[in-house]
């Protein structure tokens, strides 16, 4: 299918309509599978939908389960910032200073793309104990390959012929930088962001669950113990929603913002 085609069909309203129609009846087939696998399954095990949703609406009504909710967020979102940072830190530096891109790219990132993500919160307990630096230390060390990978990609991509013409043309060196290269990364900056927000929740939960004090993983732990099953797909419903409403309301947003210029998937 060309682009032309592509952009027709979604401006299609009765595709369109069609699509969100097919969605809409697979959610709902989702629920009544998932009722009477419930029916038929005994509480601890699979809880019903209407249970969950009576437990979910006693989570939202604690405030002190709200702290737990809090601590998961600001776990996810200080692992991402920090991992994109490093990530393009070791980046740039490997492309600037040519020197360190064998240590860069031939050793750092393989090195980081091997190591369970399972190590990384061993270690952690052992260095931190059982607080939000273990968390975060442990996300991070996991997001890292996968930023440092696509800034390469960004580095790789950028127009050395067109950034030679900048630096005869351009009286300072910064101007390269933010007339060509910056714009070229800025589509892989988002596409990182976006992809390591998204894996961070699955390792976040891992993390808090077995080197956290607090958070959904946390939660987790105690629904572990007491089997509370209803706990259990109450935190999974959440960070479901998290993720959704974070891709629908700020990454779709950037990716048409960013779209208008570049070609963002």
């Amino acid at each position: 299918m060309t682009a032309t085609e592509s952009l027709g069909a979604r401006s299609d309203p009765r595709l369109r309509a069609r699509r969100r129609l097919v969605a809409h009846l697979a959610t709902v087939g989702a629920f009544v599978a998932w009722s009477l696998v419930a029916v038929a399954t005994p509480p601890y095990l699979i809880p019903t939908p209407w249970d969950v949703a009576v437990r979910l609406v006693a989570f939202l009504g604690d405030a002190n389960m709200w702290l737990h909710v809090g601590v998961s967020i600001g776990h996810v979102v200080a692992a991402v910032l920090l991992a994109v940072a490093i990530g393009t830190l070791l980046a740039t530096l490997a492309y600037y200073v040519p020197v360190f891109r064998l240590l860069v790219h031939g050793r750092i990132s393989p090195f980081l793309s091997s190591f369970a993500g399972i190590a990384w919160i061993l270690i952690g307990i052992l260095w931190f104990g059982l607080n939000d630096t273990t968390v975060i230390f442990a996300v991070v060390m996991v997001l890292l390959p996968f930023a440092l990978i696509n800034m390469r990609v960004g580095f790789e991509s950028v127009d050395e012929e067109l950034l030679e013409m900048t630096r005869s043309f351009g009286p300072r060196r910064i101007d390269g930088f933010l007339k060509v290269v910056l714009p070229t990364l800025l589509p892989f900056l988002y596409s990182v962001a976006r992809i390591c927000f998204g894996l961070a929740w699955k390792v976040a939960l891992t993390a808090e669950l077995f080197g956290g004090n607090a958070g959904f993983g946390y939660l987790f732990n105690l629904a572990r113990q007491e089997y509370d099953t209803d706990l259990v797909f109450v935190v999974i419903a959440l960070i479901v929603a998290f993720v959704y409403s974070s891709d629908r309301f700020v990454f779709e947003p950037l990716r048409r913002r960013i779209g208008r210029h570049y070609d963002v998937p």
